[in-house]
């Protein structure tokens, strides 16, 4: 049976996979930013540079996307997993459910 709390390295990860998205999405803000600051200046130094950071914004909010849909897919793989988990093992399933409910039942009549 799989422990229901994620292993220390899992949740590390998690916080670093989240700290570097907001970061992420402060460094696609500050480039929008800094885009629209520069807007007025013509020159093809500044016309090249932009096409290259608009390229490279673009890039960023590809992969911002990508990884703040990871979460998602991982809550799919749960539920699937779940899923598959009470096919196997349906009269246990069914038992567990009705303990937890006679738990709760118990519990919530005391108040």
């Amino acid at each position: 049976m799989e422990t229901p709390i994620p292993p220390l390295e899992e949740n590390h990860n998690r916080v670093a996979r989240d700290r570097m998205l907001a970061e992420l999405g402060a460094i696609a803000a500050n480039a929008e930013a800094l885009l629209q600051a520069t807007a007025h200046d013509v020159s093809d130094k500044a016309k090249e540079t932009r096409a290259r950071l608009v390229t490279a914004l673009n890039q960023a909010r590809a992969t911002y996307e990508e990884y703040k849909a990871e979460p998602i897919a991982a809550a799919k793989a749960a539920v699937s997993k779940a899923d598959e988990t009470v096919r196997a093992h349906p009269y246990e399933a069914i038992a567990i459910a009705f303990g937890v409910g006679l738990l709760l039942g118990v519990v919530l009549r005391r108040k």
